[in-house]
């Protein structure tokens, strides 16, 4: 592994401290497939004296930075586009019990912890540092915006489902998900989609089984000019909070909150997958964006389905309801908002 953990801890002093491992990147073709093979180096570094219930107690998190990808990607397949000073692109990778990470019953809440997790650094860091929402009523919000940056009102950080942060109604950043079964391959973890598999034999945990590593990689716009903008779908952090330190600040601000986060309610999921999953249900259900609105959703399969998006279900599937009344339920795919 060639990155530079030195100038991680001079780059990335609060990720540092709040993560296990820190590597800091140039460039890469993509921090997710630098972190699958991270997990293959450190698995055995990753073994805890205790055994695995101290892991499942305290689950490790590595955290992969660089200024610069080549060949990230979204789900899907989506390019996405990053430059030096402009964007946030970290990776952070763990273990997990592989009984939990492939249980359609409760493994699409992986998606959603992941997507809270990024809304709450984001808010945490802005609330910290001052940055209020720039926008005015005159800008075609129904309230003044700037008593809403962390509430319910349109300048309101959001969450799409199942993997997108929505800022102003646009998208700030996306997430995606692997699940390395193997520690040599990886299946992207879509809600409820993450496919049985064999895995590599790891510490026994409360399943009496194996662990299993997933990569959750995280792009988010921080810097990006409103004429250099991806596309008119998306929207940039500086164009909604002021003031703003600088963007290589921010990210290690973000990534350590994020680091913190995803440890923190890891270690509830994996103690309490059910009951978790039910206060999950609720802080999701308040932050998702997709809910209540038309939507349209492009099954993996090459069906289309189109109504009104209902509520999250039990699994963190999502409920959708047609003209005619019927209501479906997806697990994975791609929904938009129309």
């Amino acid at each position: 592994m060639n990155g530079n953990e030195s100038e991680a801890m001079r780059r990335l002093p609060r990720t540092c401290r709040a993560a296990d491992r820190v590597l800091w990147f140039d460039e890469v073709d993509s921090t997710n497939t630098v972190a699958r093979r991270l997990l293959t180096e450190l698995t055995e570094a990753w073994r805890p004296a205790g055994g695995a219930d101290a892991a499942i107690a305290a689950p490790p998190i590595a955290v992969i930075v660089a200024d610069a990808q080549t060949a990230g990607h979204g789900r899907l397949g989506r390019r996405w586009v990053s430059l030096p000073g402009e964007s946030s692109m970290v990776s952070f990778t763990t273990v997990l019990p592989q009984s939990l990470a492939t249980d359609p019953h409760v493994n699409g809440w992986l998606q959603m912890i992941a997507g809270l997790a990024a809304a709450e650094a984001i808010d945490d860091v802005c609330a910290r540092i001052g940055a209020a929402c720039t926008h005015t009523p005159s800008d075609g919000d129904a309230s003044p915006a700037t008593s809403d940056a962390d509430g319910d009102g349109p300048c309101a950080l959001m969450l799409k489902w199942p993997n997108d942060i929505v800022l102003h109604g646009r998208k700030l950043g996306g997430i995606l998900l692997e699940l390395v079964t193997s520690l040599g391959g990886a299946a992207t973890a879509g809600s409820g989609a993450i496919p049985r598999a064999d895995v590599q034999s790891r510490p026994s945990g409360p399943d009496g089984g194996r662990m299993v590593g997933l990569v959750i990689g995280v792009g988010i716009n921080l810097a990006i000019p409103a004429d250099r903008l991806p596309t008119e779908l998306a929207t940039s952090l500086q164009l909604h909070r002021a003031p703003l330190p600088d963007p290589e600040r921010m990210r290690d601000l973000i990534a350590a909150g994020m680091a913190a986060s995803l440890r923190s309610r890891l270690r509830e999921f994996i103690a309490d997958p059910v009951g978790y999953a039910a206060a999950l249900r609720d802080e999701m259900t308040s932050k998702c964006w997709t809910i209540g609105r038309r939507v349209e959703a492009r099954l993996v399969d090459g069906g289309t389905v189109r109504g009104t998006a209902m509520r999250l279900n039990v699994d963190a599937s999502l409920m959708v309801r047609d003209a005619g009344g019927y209501e479906h339920t997806i697990t994975t795919g791609d929904v938009g908002v129309l």
